[in-house]
């Protein structure tokens, strides 16, 4: 099981890391680089734009890669979405900008954003599902939630690379050739990250389904037909994650530099002390998901967004250093009280032969929901001078959704045997 963990963590880590520097740079540069034509506010919406395109093909890849994982394994998975997104992201820093290629440019971006989201569609559900479905019952959310740390990690390193290179480069060097840097290193990490996974076997539980054959034939198909609303409840209650995490991590940071005008270093540096801490929690606040229940995790973690919502922005608006990090980590806690055991839950919802498929798709289109539209929307409603209240209703309505589609899902914790004393007693 360490072994797992270890190495679902890794790639996932990478995965996302992909992911995220692609987030960190719309904030920063690509406004600028790739639609020099627009005013900064409308250039930083269609870098957030392409950013979105990342989450619209997510569930596609969880289709095409839910298939594979529910008809030849899960183990492949892990392997072909790393390799696509790792390929992918290294394209990205070497697209010319607008200034070299014309309108070429942003459209080479996007097609480059679309084939990221598709591997990282299919990376969480095969990272997931081998790791709890070697689990033992009783402690499946704790290690399940290794590969929900990875989006930490990934996060930290993306960030922590482009902290450095912008503290180390002029504004000058960090648009020309800097901020490209991050994105050439996920070739590295790729293949680091595919080292570590050559040895994994797969999941028993794939394993009796291709023994017995009852794997299913169309996945997807049973899924919409079998499946669809908890497909739909499962995506409406993990917005609210996505929504909180996005709007955290990319549109606070834009907001902080541009209309705040605190230095970049300083909004990273709060987000990623955020983050790191968000990353620490998560094993333990699983532990507790199998102690409490996943449900109930889920409805406390809602409930506490919904409240921090709007002091969370209040503290952004003051641009004090401490206060945003209190707003900050907060926030990302509240996330993560649902986050930590969604890992164990979304699979143990759906059965065995769909599992791949219905627990990925559900869990990609809550990115849809949460994180494409919430950095375009907190953007173009933080207009004005005073603290940005739109951006704090959205978010509180998203959470208010989310709680009531948790509300409607049944709980899933594996039924404690007796203890001895109780046996004897009963008897």
């Amino acid at each position: 099981m360490v072994r797992l963990a270890a190495a679902s963590l890794a790639g996932t880590a990478v995965e996302f890391y992909d992911f995220f520097v692609y987030g960190t740079a719309a904030a920063l540069v690509l406004g600028p680089l790739f639609f020099p034509t627009f005013s900064p506010v409308a250039g930083t919406l269609a870098a957030f734009g392409t950013f979105a395109i990342g989450f619209v093909s997510r569930p596609l890849g969880s289709a095409l890669f839910g298939h594979i994982g529910d008809r030849y394994g899960r183990r492949p998975v892990m392997f072909a979405s790393l390799v696509l997104t790792g390929a992918s992201t290294v394209a990205v820093g070497c697209v010319p900008s607008y200034a070299t290629l014309g309108v070429a440019a942003p459209v080479l971006l996007l097609v480059l954003r679309f084939l990221q989201g598709l591997g990282l569609g299919g990376e969480w559900g095969g990272a997931v599902l081998l790791t709890a479905e070697h689990a033992p019952e009783r402690r499946r959310a704790l290690w399940a939630s290794f590969p929900q740390v990875g989006p930490a990690v990934g996060f930290l390193l993306a960030n922590g690379v482009m902290l450095g290179l912008s503290a180390g480069l002029s504004d000058a060097q960090f648009r020309e050739w800097g901020w490209r840097v991050p994105f050439w290193a996920a070739g590295l990490l790729a293949v680091g990250g595919l080292l570590l996974r050559t040895s994994l076997a797969e999941t028993p539980q794939f394993r009796e389904l291709a023994e017995t054959g009852r794997r299913a034939d169309a996945p997807l198909v049973e899924v919409a037909r079998r499946h669809w609303r908890l497909v739909l409840l499962t995506a409406g209650a993990l917005a609210v994650g996505y929504a909180i995490f996005y709007a955290v991590s990319t549109w606070a940071l834009a907001y902080g530099t541009e209309q705040l005008g605190v230095s970049r270093t300083v909004m990273l540096v709060c987000i990623m002390a955020a983050v790191a801490i968000k990353g620490v929690a998560t094993p333990f606040v699983a532990m507790l998901g199998d102690r409490f229940g996943r449900r109930p995790m889920c409805l406390a973690g809602c409930a506490a967004a919904a409240l921090w919502m709007f002091p969370m922005v209040g503290l952004l608006h003051t641009g004090r250093p401490l206060l945003m990090f209190l707003g900050f980590t907060v926030a990302l806690l509240a996330f993560i009280t649902m986050f930590a055991v969604v890992a164990a839950y979304l699979p143990e919802l759906y059965e065995p032969r769909v599992r791949c498929t219905g627990a990925a798709v559900g869990y990609n289109l809550a990115g849809v929901l949460g994180g494409a539209l919430t950095p375009m929307v907190a953007t173009a409603s933080a207009g004005g001078s005073g603290p940005p209240w739109a951006v704090a209703a959205y978010l509180t309505a998203i959470a208010l959704l989310s709680l009531g589609c948790f509300a409607l899902l049944p709980e899933t914790l594996p039924k404690r045997a007796p203890e001895p004393a109780m046996q004897s007693a009963a008897a």
